[in-house]
């Protein structure tokens, strides 16, 4: 799969914290679309350990510590509803083609997103296949059915994830320029780990 010129990947993440596989994604997300943006956001359906503001600092630690031209955090998009930040990408970048970046295990929330047929008129959705979270034809036929237009991306992201790091946290799940801000301030208990 290769982006046209006008094509950006966003990438909106609770980023509860930020893993290993959030790294390799947005590394993986700048070899493909010409831009990729990503910001920290609230999802409704989760209940997250660390305020947004603290999970948006993690974040840009992991964005400068990637370093790629392609690649931009873009906090002002974050938003708990995916059509409020389609609405503000629309007026950031009026001619661009969007690809809203979501992994398998979220693809059953699409057809439930407030005013999903909107978005899906104005964005593709792109699928990263995460271990243990295949995705079925029916789950696509529902996105289709809508009027999405789907694209899996063929990336081999590592087996981490933050809910894992939450139940357990471990310092060989996240990325290593993370590890002196959450042992400082001892998020999720992580210095209480090394007692």
């Amino acid at each position: 799969m290769k982006a046209n010129i006008n094509s950006i990947a966003l990438f909106g993440t609770s980023a509860d914290p930020p893993t290993l596989g959030h790294q390799a994604l947005l590394r993986e997300l700048t070899k493909v679309f010409p831009k990729v943006i990503t910001w920290a956001s609230d999802n409704p359906d989760k209940k997250h350990q660390i305020s947004l503001l603290k999970r948006t600092e993690l974040l840009k630690i992991l964005v400068q510590k990637i370093s790629h031209p392609k690649l931009e955090l873009v906090q002002e998009l974050s938003s708990p509803r995916t059509i409020h930040t389609l609405k503000k990408a629309l007026e950031l970048w009026p001619e661009a083609n969007f690809s809203f970046v979501i992994g398998s295990d979220l693809a059953v929330q699409i057809p439930k997103w407030l005013n999903a047929e909107s978005i899906l008129s104005k964005a593709k959705i792109a699928i990263v296949i995460r271990d243990g979270w295949p995705i079925s034809v029916k789950q696509l036929d529902k996105i289709k059915k809508l009027g999405g237009k789907v694209d899996l991306l063929p990336f081999k992201i590592p087996r981490s994830s933050s809910s894992k790091f939450r139940e357990r946290p471990q310092e060989r799940l996240v990325p290593s320029e993370l590890v002196p801000t959450l042992l400082e301030e001892n998020l999720y208990g992580l210095a209480d780990k090394r007692k």
